[in-house]
């Protein structure tokens, strides 16, 4: 029974598809082993064409073909997840293409809840991939130790199932083996999906390979009867994880494999009482024996299960070995801080209750739906019957005018700006801020008017460590502008001119009223006049950590020695965000098609980054364009970008 609850948690193929291996067959494998076994691995391990050495640690898992080992760099200290695959076990050309596929689809994937791929390399022993270190391990070691989940939980994990593989869907790649030990957790409790190979880029129904291949307790139906994976046999997978969380053992798991099967083309299994009504019509849909009449993954997440029912902001690292407490929700605690902070009085208080009508556990999900509501990557629009802005519905990108008519077409709908009221229509009057945006204009200006037609961007392109805005959210219809930092620093330019920053510790918060004046506080132990746009800051930061995906794929940075870095002025048109920093770095961003445009100065030369349609950043000195020139694409978009931050002078 042991061995064959193993085996129907193992990935499998056409090709070892019989129930139970035999004894003899167990034997000869094993002789095998240690007759012809992999050369050892050495403690240092080395990457002979970079010339980085690396010491193997503990080892964290094992599978088919790898063991997974903790891999840390030996002059950085930085700690990795090492897949290691002997070169013995992918000596055939269908073994060795299939990692090599493997490699190939992971090494292209960027999503905070797909597990990271850094670098790969071998030796004439191993293949070595360097993967995203995920501290807490997987699910599956969760569950081990607590037995089964709370819904709360459930819901929070599946949360960040369904983002990560709506991006795999959304790149035409099927993962084909969701289960609990592919879903691995980090040190801060947030999940990454894992383990890609058995992954494929999807295929036309009538192109789709036949080959059955998964965990067999996790099998859809289609999939055993040979007609091929699409996104919904993911979706049936996930139905499996989902049952298997609230109830401790997957839905089809018998004690014959031969049944398991039979009952998985019947789709018939049991729903205890136990569950509730949302959590059993959820697993209901996505286990539908018909592919077609499975839910599609926005539709799951837009479900009672989802929309009825609380979903913590974080797990605490406890939930990992012991059920946690949630009667009184982190969320409604979070909020009562915030409007003791906000308002000083019992009766404002008791005003603040009632209009947020916290006392019931469903009406915080209306609270916690407001940041949806507001604009994010696109311009508001102002009801003029209420006065309420909201985000416009998509449209079309306008054709782009000629350079030299684009200033008189930009609409200008909301500013901000350090040390002034947001909405304010002042210039910029003090004489420190306006060096900074006529030093930016100046060199934006003469590249303009020196660069030469061109019908692309320079070939050699540049390395950077500069920071920029991966995420944004305009809530300046109550609290201000946030957004985040490409090192995961959080600021919000508040409504009434000041800044704050929380750093990538999220301990440390960095406080401004004005240019070059900047205090520096502790989360934890803030107090008045501070609490309030502390506690508004961590719900920012809490909001776009969960909901909002980064904005293309220029290096993170997480270099704390640098300088402190804070939104000096932003300015919205109709067609782009504009976004000016205390040290000169200047972005724009453009909502249709999603570009982006950064200019830098570092290590005293200026540099401009481009992010185009695809979230592919090039970056290149500014001195190249100036004798190279650009596409036409860029070229009309640093106009616009120009005439944008000429704005802040009328």
């Amino acid at each position: 029974m042991a061995l064959l609850r193993t085996l129907s948690h193992q990935p499998v193929t056409s090709k070892n598809m019989s129930e139970r291996p035999k004894a003899a067959d167990l034997r000869s494998k094993k002789a095998e082993h240690h007759t012809h076994g992999p050369q050892e691995l050495s403690r240092i391990v080395t990457d002979f064409k970079t010339g980085r050495c690396y010491c193997r640690g503990k080892l964290l898992g094992k599978g088919g073909f790898a063991k997974c080992y903790e891999f840390s760099d030996l002059v950085t200290g930085k700690v990795y997840a090492a897949k290691i695959i002997p070169h013995t076990r992918v000596s055939k050309p269908h073994q060795r293409a299939k990692i090599d596929k493997e490699i190939e689809l992971h090494r292209a994937l960027h999503h905070k809840h797909i597990v990271h791929f850094y670098h790969h390399f071998e030796d004439k022993d191993h293949i070595y991939i360097l993967l995203e270190y995920c501290s807490r391990r997987s699910l599956a070691h969760i569950l081990k130790a607590r037995k089964v989940l709370t819904e709360p939980e459930v819901r929070y994990y599946l949360r960040q199932i369904v983002a990560g593989l709506k991006y795999l869907h959304e790149q035409e790649i099927l993962h084909r083996d969701l289960k609990l030990g592919n879903f691995f957790i980090t040190e801060l409790m947030e999940l990454k999906l894992g383990d890609f190979g058995l992954a494929a880029k999807l295929e036309p129904v009538e192109s789709r390979r036949r080959t059955i291949c998964g965990t067999p307790n996790y099998l859809p139906p289609e999939v055993l009867n040979k007609q091929g994976h699409g996104r919904e046999s993911d979706v049936w997978a996930l139905g499996c994880v989902m049952y298997t969380m609230l109830l401790g053992r997957p839905p089809f798991e018998t004690t014959n494999l031969k049944e398991t099967y039979r009952c998985i083309r019947e789709a018939r299994y049991t729903l205890p009482s136990t569950l509730s009504t949302p959590a059993q019509d959820l697993i209901s849909g996505m286990l539908a024996r018909n592919p077609q009449q499975r839910p599609l993954l926005d539709s799951i997440l837009s479900h009672d299960f989802f929309t009825q029912g609380f979903t913590p902001a974080r797990l605490s690292i406890s939930c990992c070995v012991s059920s946690p407490n949630f009667q009184r929700s982190p969320r409604q605690s979070f909020f009562r801080k915030a409007a003791a902070a906000i308002f000083g009085g019992k009766r404002d208080k008791e005003k603040y209750y009632h209009t947020l009508k916290l006392s019931k556990e469903e009406d915080i999900h209306r609270l916690q739906n407001d940041l949806k509501r507001i604009t994010i990557g696109t311009p508001p629009v102002t009801d003029t019957a209420t006065g309420v802005r909201h985000s416009a519905p998509p449209r079309p990108p306008p054709t782009p005018p000629p350079p030299h008519e684009v200033r008189d077409s930009i609409h200008m709908i909301v500013r901000g700006a350090l040390g002034t009221s947001c909405n304010s229509s002042e210039g910029v009057e003090d004489g420190t801020m306006a060096s900074v945006v006529d030093g930016v204009a100046r060199v934006l200006r003469d590249c303009l008017e020196n660069m030469p037609e061109a019908e692309s961007i320079p070939k050699k392109k540049v390395g950077s460590t500069f920071l920029w805005v991966t995420k944004w959210v305009d809530y300046s219809n109550k609290y201000g502008f946030g957004y985040q930092l490409s090192d995961h620093t959080v600021g919000v330019l508040f409504n009434n001119g000041t800044h704050m920053s929380l750093l990538p510790d999220r301990k440390t918060v960095h406080y401004s009223a004005e240019l070059g004046n900047c205090c520096v506080l502790s989360s934890k132990e803030a107090k008045e006049p501070f609490l309030g746009q502390v506690t508004i800051l961590e719900y920012f930061a809490h909001y776009m950590e969960e909901n909002l995906m980064d904005g293309g794929n220029l290096s993170k940075v997480t270099d704390v020695s640098k300088p402190c870095l804070y939104l000096l002025q932003w300015l919205k048109s109709d067609r782009a965000l504009m976004m000016l920093f205390n040290n000169g770095t200047f972005q724009v961003n453009f909502y249709h098609d999603h570009t982006k445009i950064i200019l830098c100065c570092e290590a005293q030369e200026y540099l401009l980054s481009y992010i185009n349609e695809e979230r592919v950043s090039t970056t290149v000195r500014l001195s190249a364009l100036i004798n190279n020139g650009c596409s036409a694409h860029l070229r009309e978009r640093m106009h616009y970008a120009y005439n944008m931050l000429m704005q802040l002078c009328t």
